[in-house]
């Protein structure tokens, strides 16, 4: 079937109905085929907002034939959003191999081809959460699937959550639940097979004055916000220096938090004073930060910055913060991966679902296949090289975890 698929490059590898006919788990571009072709996409606009439980749901088959014992969680208040535990062997301790299963939206008129077909195009699996990370799933099942479960000495558990591209709803809810418990936990967001034991924390702001509109011939019948957001923009790079210069991590490639000034929307006409203003901003902070007071001098600053101005002044979250990431650069499974992955660990920008996992206790670790540089944009694709490396460094990664 793969050799197949290579004499027809180009096309879509699978059409979905074949995956399962046999009754049997398929291989990986089989698993990853159906997977892409069950929509499942996250995002804050309802109108684009997904569930993920037919992604959920075919996981779930597949890992009941291996012999898991499988759950599905619903998130509450999110109908149609839902978490995978699947779980084999008990006793403490153990491994947790953790994914999300949903993707961002997508433009289909940007892609070369169908975004929820796949497609083997020059080494590569082309598909919409191909790299991002539905491509994560087939290759842990691969690294289990000849397992004999009845020999595990300690629990191997698989989790697939829901919308991490958003809130990080599904990834809170195991949290709140406590339903999850392991030694170690390896969380296979794109990374290049490198493993990562680090990463900043993500939170947006949205930044909103409200002033007084008026004729635009006499300013002093109004309270102009955009003039308000000016002095607000200055006092914001200011506040981004300083604490660029007193937070400083040179394990990471961007050693200093970042402050995004991300979009700004004001006004609805020309002539008309200005009476409204809202800023859009992410900050990315390092592991040695104080999230909460950071969120808290910031928005002292933007008040004071527009006081006695008659600019009413709030600044709300988007989104539920994100905790920066880290665990020891020496810890037990960083040096595991390191020694299956061939690679020294490093560090990464992005937000994963990491600090949720340590929150419950494990020793955690960000590791798969495929690069972030493809992730989110058209033509996502898992390149082929990227597969058997994946699959023996899991492998090994129960070996020395003393699953078996």
């Amino acid at each position: 079937r793969h050799h197949e698929t290579r004499q027809n490059a180009g096309k879509p590898a699978f059409r979905r109905e074949t995956c399962m006919q046999t009754g049997q788990i398929p291989g990986v571009i089989d698993m990853l085929a159906t997977l892409v072709a069950e929509p499942s996409v996250s995002c804050t606009q309802p109108g684009l907002d997904q569930s993920n439980l037919g992604v959920v749901n075919q996981l779930a088959t597949w890992l009941d034939q291996l012999g898991f014992n499988c759950a599905i969680h619903e998130i509450p208040g999110m109908p149609g959003k839902a978490n995978l535990i699947a779980t084999a062997g008990s006793g403490e301790g153990g491994l947790v191999l953790a994914g999300h299963t949903d993707t961002v939206p997508c433009d289909p008129a940007l892609w070369q081809q169908d975004p929820f077909q796949l497609v083997e195009r020059d080494n590569r699996l082309y598909g919409l959460g191909s790299c991002d990370m539905k491509g994560y799933f087939p290759l842990v099942i691969e690294a289990i699937r000849d397992l004999d479960l009845a020999k595990l000495r300690k629990p191997l558990t698989i989790v697939a959550t829901a919308d991490e591209e958003t809130s990080m709803a599904g990834a809170r809810h195991l949290v709140a639940s406590g339903a999850l418990q392991a030694e170690f936990a390896v969380i296979g967001e794109p990374t290049g097979l490198q493993p990562i034991y680090a990463h900043k924390g993500f939170t947006m702001l949205r930044i909103s004055l409200l002033g007084q509109s008026g004729h635009s011939s006499n300013p002093a019948l109004g309270h102009n916000a955009l003039e308000a957001m000016h002095r607000v923009l200055g006092a914001l790079l200011a506040f981004r220096d300083a604490l660029g210069q007193r937070y400083q991590d040179p394990g990471f490639e961007v050693s200093r938090p970042t402050l995004n000034l991300g979009c700004l929307h004001a006004g609805d006409n020309p002539n008309r004073i200005c009476g409204h203003a809202d800023l859009d901003i992410d900050i990315r902070m390092l592991p040695s930060m104080d999230n909460d007071q950071v969120r808290e001098d910031l928005k002292a600053l933007v008040r004071q910055t527009v006081a006695d101005s008659g600019i009413e002044a709030t600044v709300a979250e988007l989104n539920p913060p994100v905790p920066a990431f880290a665990t020891p650069a020496d810890a037990d499974l960083v040096r595991i991966m390191e020694k299956h992955s061939r690679r020294r660990a490093g560090t990464v920008a992005f937000s994963t679902e990491g600090p949720f996992y340590q929150q419950l206790g494990m020793q955690t670790l960000i590791f798969g296949a495929g690069h972030i540089d493809q992730a989110h944009q058209p033509n996502e694709f898992l390149g082929l090289d990227q597969i058997q490396p994946a699959v023996d460094a899991l492998r090994g990664l129960i070996r020395d975890t003393k699953l078996i």
